[in-house]
């Protein structure tokens, strides 16, 4: 064990640390824009913390408990104020101030409360627990349970931090992180076992990892220069699928999982089947699943492709007309391939398909550094209807989770992942609806999201009505906006504004960015039009204000 783990070693007299020691932290993050500032406080504080805690902890400073949905939202946090009165919680009980196992408990406890009457009985365990915090931890507690951390320290922050109060380097964190697949579990691992356990962290059948993500370039064969000898390949507009195999005599299992890591074994039979015909003891492949009409070689668009992959019924044929494509292999036969370069991968992966007659299911590629034959194949992925290419480094290794400069992707269009932070109503025809969308960038270095523009263009009356419902399940708060800086920066006075978790990244089409002094980051959205929802992304895997201002 390292000396960090042994710092968590505290006597039992010091009893459980209280949750206001969080509910302070939040207050301090939120107060500081400086990334390396908040990496100390959160380390300062996970210092403290005994291995019991650290899980719990780690999920509250996400706003996202360990224990996953548990069905609390506005609703029912708000349905607790008759209850224990806005401001009337007690400053301590007669068992101490509450901890975080104590609030760690009460989640387990919602969880297992359902069926008829589920709700009142969940508002009066909510209720009780509130009474006994003193008024911010009862805040703090509201904003976790409802998403709304509001302090910017995301994973990225807290990732550094668990390495910084470990004494370990935040590269090998990142790595334990991404192949555990848990942040939480991975800062216990870290902190209470130390390096050595850690470094042993590797990826495991059957334990989905963090797909690795790609950065954004103009051209083909821009990207090509800037890599090198690179995998060129057609990019589709599909679904990302990580699937997980085994044949071991009494232990066979097929999973495929989404981008997300939920398991989606059920709903894609015919990928399933395919997989299931795999000559191997075991792997793990990434790939992507698109959709096709009927008699026709064109693929779906990606709300179609989404469409057929959420609704379909499970059982055999019923998701005929989706088609499975693999573009990487990270495990064979009880090795992990994950720190081999790509072009290795690339030829077990190829060699697997071919010799289990499943060749269809990969993705058009070529092996070059030429960029002239990079734009062609481009222009080919175009031409047959698909999004663009994929540049990947022939020799880069399987970063999981990172969106490396190794990975690039290239579009015909620019186009931005960014985050809905609110929404005006709309008038006229669109009165009654949220229309006019107000998008944000993720700020690279403190997580935070800058507002970068809006748009109402795009939006059919089907998403009309979809995005409205929507925003009021996510709705933070619904005032009117005067300034020209602050909230929004809208000039026209009295527009009505719900503004909302960030939690839906949507795709944006635009023509290019401007400076500007309207919004914090110095820089404008130039004809932004909204081209679809991507509910297979995260809000931290959103393009950044860099991304923004590099179309200057």
């Amino acid at each position: 064990m390292n000396n960090a783990g042994q710092n968590l070693e505290r006597q039992p007299e010091e009893g459980p640390t209280p949750l206001n020691v969080l509910a302070d932290l939040a207050s301090r993050l939120r107060a500081t824009s400086s990334r390396k500032a908040k990496t100390d406080l959160v380390a300062e504080v996970l210092r403290r913390l005994r291995p019991d805690e650290l899980e719990p902890a780690i999920g509250f400073m996400l706003a996202s408990p360990r224990q996953g949905a548990i069905g609390i939202g506005w609703a029912t946090v708000s349905a607790t104020d008759t209850l224990t009165g806005a401001n009337s919680h007690a400053n301590s009980t007669d068992d101490g101030p509450v901890s975080i196992v104590d609030f760690d408990a009460v989640i387990d406890q919602l969880q297992t409360i359902t069926g008829e009457g589920s709700v009142e009985a969940r508002v009066q365990v909510l209720s009780g627990f509130l009474s006994r915090c003193e008024s911010p931890t009862a805040d703090y507690v509201r904003r976790v349970l409802t998403g709304d951390a509001r302090q910017g320290a995301l994973a990225g922050v807290l990732t550094e931090a668990v390495a910084k109060a470990a004494g370990v380097k935040a590269a090998q964190m990142r790595r334990g992180v991404m192949l555990q697949g848990d942040l939480g579990q991975a800062a216990r691992v870290a902190l209470v076992e130390g390096s050595e356990a850690l470094a042993a962290i590797d990826l495991e059948v059957h334990r989905p990892i963090q797909p690795m993500l790609a950065s954004t370039a103009s051209s083909a064969a821009e990207a090509v220069e800037a890599i090198g000898e690179s995998s060129v390949d057609w990019k589709l507009d599909g679904a990302r699928i990580q699937v997980h195999t085994t044949r071991h005599s009494g232990n066979a299992r097929t999973a495929i999982y989404t981008r997300n890591l939920n398991d989606v074994t059920g709903r894609l039979p015919t990928v399933l089947e395919l997989v299931e015909r795999l000559e191997c003891e075991s792997a793990v492949l990434d790939g992507e699943v698109l959709g096709f009409f009927a008699d026709d070689e064109r693929p779906q668009a990606f709300q179609d492709t989404m469409s057929t992959f959420g609704t379909h019924s499970g059982q055999p044929g019923s998701d005929s007309g989706l088609r499975p494509y693999f573009f990487d292999l990270m495990y064979l036969d009880g090795q992990s391939l994950i720190d081999l370069p790509l072009s290795d991968r690339l030829e077990r992966l190829h060699d697997l398909l071919q010799r289990s007659g499943a060749t269809a299911a990969s993705i058009p590629s070529i092996i070059t550094a030429d960029p002239t034959q990079a734009e062609a194949h481009f222009t080919a992925a175009v031409e047959a209807g698909h999004e663009g290419v994929m540049v990947k480094g022939a020799d880069g290794k399987y970063e999981a989770g990172r969106r490396g400069k190794s990975w690039r992707k290239v579009k015909p269009v620019h186009t931005l992942d960014l985050v809905v932070l609110g929404a005006e109503w709309g008038h006229g025809r669109r009165r009654g609806w949220l229309s006019n969308l107000h998008l944000g960038a993720r700020h690279s270095q403190t997580g935070e999201f800058v507002m970068v523009g809006k748009t109402f263009k795009g939006l059919t009356d089907d998403l009309l009505t979809w995005q409205t419902e929507r925003f009021l399940e996510l709705q933070l708060s619904d005032r009117q906006i005067t300034t020209n800086g602050t909230d929004g920066d809208d000039k026209r006075q009295g527009r009505n504004v719900v503004f909302v978790r960030p939690e839906l990244v949507v795709e944006i089409a635009l023509d290019g960015a401007q400076t500007s002094t309207r919004y914090s980051g110095g820089v404008a959205l130039r004809f932004a039009r909204v081209r679809r929802y991507r509910e297979d992304k995260r809000p931290d895997e959103a393009d950044t204000l860099d991304a923004v201002r590099a179309l200057l």
